[in-house]
């Protein structure tokens, strides 16, 4: 049995590697958009401000 080329390896990591960042995105950008996540968001956008007192505190 032979041992694959270099070559080979190589181009099973892109190929792969390329198909697993775009199923990657896509999950993100599904998880983001995804209508009952908005709640959660529009808090975490509104939270920062909210136990604040002034620029210092």
């Amino acid at each position: 049995m032979t041992s694959p080329s270099h070559e080979t390896l190589t181009l099973f990591a892109q190929s792969w590697g390329l198909f697993y960042l775009i199923v990657l995105s896509l999950g993100v950008l599904v998880y983001t958009f995804w209508p009952k996540n908005r709640a959660r968001f529009d808090r975490a956008k509104n939270s920062i401000m909210n136990d604040e007192n002034g620029p210092w505190a």
